[in-house]
């Protein structure tokens, strides 16, 4: 599978940004679609995660109540919607494939995308 994440770019805190990712050449050990993102000088961090097969997303904590994840199975697409930006939302975010159970870990994830940035300036 090849990913191409894009939609970063520089909003003010409280703005919102969505960010599409799409999917081509898609194979049953794509069934999970993730989304990560990695600050300057940090780990990359989990930030949603939902399967192509189903509605039932899962969210780490920095993620829940503010950004939406969502699927565009015709588009072969997954979304990220983001609300409510802190400038501690600032990163690149990067959108990865895996063919497992929804896991939190990078390492569970098998293709990534370039990444796409996103800054929230106060």
């Amino acid at each position: 599978v090849q990913l191409q994440a894009f939609g970063g770019g520089l909003v003010q805190v409280g703005g919102s940004l969505r960010l599409p990712c799409t999917a081509s050449g898609r194979t049953y050990s794509d069934s999970v679609m993730g989304w990560f993102r990695q600050a300057p000088g940090k780990d990359r961090e989990f930030v949603a995660a939902i399967r192509w097969s189903s509605n039932s997303p899962f969210y780490g904590d920095s993620a829940k109540g503010r950004f939406t994840i969502a699927i565009d199975n015709s588009k072969n697409t997954v979304y990220l919607q983001m609300r409510s930006l802190k400038p501690e939302d600032t990163a690149v975010y990067y959108c990865a494939a895996g063919d497992s159970d929804i896991v939190v870990s990078p390492e569970g994830y098998h293709s990534w995308g370039q990444g796409t940035l996103v800054t929230v300036s106060s």
